[in-house]
């Protein structure tokens, strides 16, 4: 035999199995000399090996995990379309006030000595700045008082000629309850003394403010001395309420 025949040989003996795999199809699958499986002997060979395995119990939950780092902030949004227009606002005049300036006035006289029982003893005028303010007024000096019998005289502050309203008149009161036995007693005490209040209600502008001398209710008068050999002065301030 020649090589080349015996090689023809041998490649016909390795390719005859393959061929009679490969052309193994429908009925033919089931003859003994059949070895080709197609898809579904193969799925019914492996179920016959494994099928038949019991599934195991269920393993013990793991633990949770740690967790994750903040992530990469997201970029910004786009800018919300603008919002509807409001309503007309109502204009407001605010009204500023000046600041508070002190405004007072004094007027003073040396040796008044005015004797009278009964009328006006000295007056100052004030320019009084704004209406709904108060004035503080004050008269300082010497006031005496004599009388044979019980007597009493008043002095007080008027405003534009009118006492005070706002709350009540300004007032101080000398009485004595015996007099001397004569007008010409040597008993005639000088005493310095004041008439202070505070009044509202007056208005703004020029003010005639004036001290009075007068009786009291139900008394008798006396014998009155006002500004004796001394100073005597009527004070005026402006405060604001």
């Amino acid at each position: 035999m020649s090589p080349l025949v015996g090689r023809l040989l041998l490649l016909v003996c390795l390719a005859l199995p393959l061929y009679g795999v490969e052309k193994c199809t429908g009925n033919d699958a089931e003859k003994p000399n059949c070895t080709r499986r197609s898809e579904e002997g193969r799925s019914t060979y492996l179920n016959s090996m494994y099928g038949t395995c019991l599934q195991g119990p269920a393993g013990t939950p793991g633990r949770e995990g740690n967790p994750g780092t903040n992530g990469i902030p997201g970029t910004p949004g786009i800018p919300g379309r603008d919002g509807l227009k409001g309503e007309k606002g109502e204009c407001v005049n605010e009204i500023f006030e000046e600041p508070w300036r002190p405004n007072y006035k004094q007027c003073a006289w040396n040796s008044l000595n005015y004797g009278i029982d009964l009328g006006k003893v000295a007056d100052c005028t004030f320019t009084k700045m704004r209406s709904d303010s108060a004035l503080r007024v004050l008269f300082s000096g010497s006031l005496r008082l004599k009388c044979k019998n019980a007597c009493c005289q008043r002095w007080y502050f008027t405003f534009n000629g009118a006492e005070c309203t706002g709350p009540l008149p300004i007032e101080s009161i000398i009485y004595l309850d015996q007099g001397s036995p004569e007008l010409n007693s040597t008993i005639n005490i000088h005493r310095t003394s004041s008439v202070e209040g505070l009044c509202e209600g007056v208005k703004a502008g020029l003010v005639d403010v004036a001290v009075w001398v007068g009786t009291c209710a139900d008394y008798p008068r006396g014998d009155a001395s006002t500004g004796w050999n001394s100073v005597s002065r009527i004070i005026i301030e402006e405060l604001p309420k």
